[in-house]
């Protein structure tokens, strides 16, 4: 863990502010301020439709936030995915998103596509710098996969692999693009204890390469030993921002993950139409980065 004074010297890697995300008339995030320092863990937690994920993509560019800025390091960041990779932010996803019939490699290899400088020509050509770049980017995946203890299953297909591998597959290739902040949605979803612990290791390995990371996680005992601060979304707002110890002990925290009712909260019809207007927006939103690969 960092000390409050250690977090303060530190640089601002993510400066969201006021971001706000709606469908229609329905508002899925609203408002919602959140900083992340270099070399720091950040939770973000809440029930089921708190607005995390809508949230998370607003930060990344699958989203454009209908009011609201998000700034890596001090630049506003332009709403595309593919962009937003190249700027320094990579993320994993709830639903693990693995080219399921390419090898291990491979899959880390696609995540290295960001920060490959040669050409088309030079690739159909297999020209020389083609080819220095092309051992490189190798020699980095196989870095990469040495660094998740994944480099013996170097050449098996993603989809052979044990579950609690292919989550940490996805992290590995988030990682090819060099970012300077990694966001990981809900990345022990369906772990054991003991892949969860492995996993929690991982994420400290990264922070202590100087990498941010800004986490969505269910598990409570999981987050609150992992990060530095965490905020609480209830119903798209931020509800509370501070240490471990102090939003666990949130009286409005508790009373959020109980079920408690807030003033003016959605009805079920609602929510459902709010995540069908958002898997509309996903699926829109795949469809153009497709088109930019």
């Amino acid at each position: 863990m960092t000390t409050t004074t250690e977090t303060a010297a530190r640089t601002t890697v993510l400066d969201a502010s006021g971001v706000t995300m709606r469908f229609g008339g329905l508002t899925a995030v609203r408002n919602v301020d959140l900083q992340v320092n270099a070399g720091e863990i950040v939770g973000l937690i809440g029930p089921n439709g708190a607005g995390k994920t809508t949230f998370f993509n607003c930060l990344t560019g699958l989203y454009v936030p209908t009011e609201g800025k998000v700034s890596y390091k001090g630049t506003v960041l332009p709403p595309k995915p593919h962009l937003v990779t190249k700027a320094g932010i990579a993320r994993t996803f709830q639903n693990i998103r693995l080219f399921a019939n390419m090898t291990v490699l491979e899959n880390v290899l696609v995540g290295r596509h960001t920060r490959t400088k040669e050409g088309l020509w030079s690739a159909l050509l297999r020209l020389p710098g083609y080819s220095k770049a092309e051992n490189a980017s190798r020699e980095r995946a196989m870095e990469l996969l040495e660094f998740i203890g994944l480099q013996d299953k170097a050449d098996h297909l993603a989809r052979n692999l044990p579950y609690g591998d292919q989550r940490k597959l996805e992290i590995a290739r988030a990682l090819a693009s060099d970012p300077g902040l990694l966001l990981l949605d809900e990345p022990t979803a369906g772990m054991n204890p003991q892949e969860t612990r492995v996993t929690e290791e991982l994420i400290f390995a990264i922070r202590d390469q100087g990498i941010a990371v800004l986490v969505i996680e269910h598990d409570m005992r999981f987050i609150f030993n992992l990060c530095d601060r965490v905020a609480c979304l209830v119903q798209g707002e931020k509800l509370v921002e501070g240490t471990a110890s102090e939003v666990q002990s949130d009286e409005r925290v508790i009373a959020a993950y109980l079920g408690t009712p807030f003033e003016g909260a959605p009805g079920a019809d609602e929510v459902a139409e709010v995540e069908k207007a958002e898997a509309s927006a996903a699926t829109t939103t795949s469809t153009e980065e497709e088109d930019n690969r």
